[in-house]
């Protein structure tokens, strides 16, 4: 069955992590478009004034606190969906948190708690979104990470959980496209983004953490989603860096290895005592920012992201100036004829 997806004017999107970061810049953008939202995270008060912002300019949006990682709270979510529009036509697992320490010494009760909400708040907000969207279609957003396809030291059990996050997408979406629902499930692969994420994420080190470069605005992730909720995507990287990490891990695992043992470790700790220690693992964190601190470059947009969502347009522009290169070149043989 073809899969159709409305305008983002005629939509009304879920999205779970809502109140910071990359679910605050989508929220933004999508009500922009005039989508209807349903915005869900853990603060109450974030959330709150997040849906009065939005309301003030003039969107329709509800608000649900809930934690992914129960899934009575995400029944809750999309029941309120379904209550207050009627249904809804694209869901965003975003909600995410990390852990910086070394696998060692992280504790159990920490490991499960971030898979309970990167990995199972994904399972139970995506089997819900495709109980609700296989008969009507619709569209399934998963963030994962460019860590869903290689791993690095400090962050093993959040790189653990994303590989986890990648498995269930693309066994989820085979599954759809065997029963012929037409509904889009797409894996976004974000790079490093400059969001509060070091600062939310559970610190076992003695330092300030930080993101390995390069690192990107989360607006561009927001523009990528919110052209997966519009156009089907198998999946999506943000930056060519996440593009980089993967291919290198496929094609030169121990060349991944190498740099990871070698670099990696140090290019997420700042050379500064340790501010923030338990982060937003177990309770909400500081809510209300789509921007985190980080101290070195951040890039705006990414060449390779905008081209992967318009091939055909790229590959026009390819055309044009190969075709005028070409052009060029014969213009300069005729003359040296001549």
């Amino acid at each position: 069955m073809a899969i159709s997806l409305k305008p983002l004017r005629e939509q009304v999107i879920v999205i779970t992590g809502a109140s910071s970061g990359i679910g605050l810049a989508t929220a933004r953008a999508a009500a922009k478009k005039g989508a209807k939202l349903v915005l869900a995270s853990r603060n109450k008060e974030a959330l709150a004034e997040i849906e009065q912002e939005l309301r003030n300019d003039g969107a329709e949006v509800i608000h649900v606190v809930a934690d992914v990682g129960r899934r009575q709270d995400m029944q809750r979510l999309a029941d309120a969906a379904v209550d207050r529009f009627g249904g809804f036509d694209t869901w965003i697992n975003d909600a995410g948190v990390s852990i910086y320490g070394k696998l060692a010494d992280v504790s159990e009760e920490d490991s499960r708690r971030l898979f309970d909400t990167n990995f199972w708040g994904v399972v139970s907000g995506s089997l819900l979104a495709a109980q609700h969207l296989r008969n009507r279609g619709g569209a399934i957003i998963n963030l994962g990470s460019e860590l869903s396809d290689i791993a690095i030291p400090l962050q093993g059990m959040y790189s653990a959980s994303k590989h986890a996050v990648k498995g269930f997408t693309d066994a989820l979406r085979v599954e759809l496209e065997e029963d012929h629902a037409p509904v889009s499930v797409t894996l976004i692969k974000p790079a490093g983004i400059n969001t509060p994420y070091p600062q939310h994420a559970k610190n076992y080190t003695d330092q300030e953490l930080t993101l390995p470069p390069p690192v990107y605005e989360p607006e561009e992730v927001a523009n990528a989603i919110l052209h997966a909720a519009t156009h089907p995507e198998r999946e999506l990287f943000i930056g060519s860096g996440s593009k980089m990490m993967s291919s290198l891990n496929k094609y030169a695992p121990g060349l991944a290895d190498w740099v990871n043992k070698k670099f990696m470790t140090n290019m997420q700790l700042l050379d500064q005592p340790a501010q923030h220690r338990d982060g937003s693992l177990h309770q909400p964190g500081q809510d209300g920012n789509v921007h985190g601190n980080h101290k070195g470059h951040v890039m705006k947009t990414s060449l390779y992201t905008r081209a992967s969502m318009h091939p055909a347009i790229t590959g026009a522009v390819v055309a044009a100036a190969s075709a005028a290169a070409v052009a060029l070149m014969s213009k300069q043989r005729r003359n040296q004829r001549h």
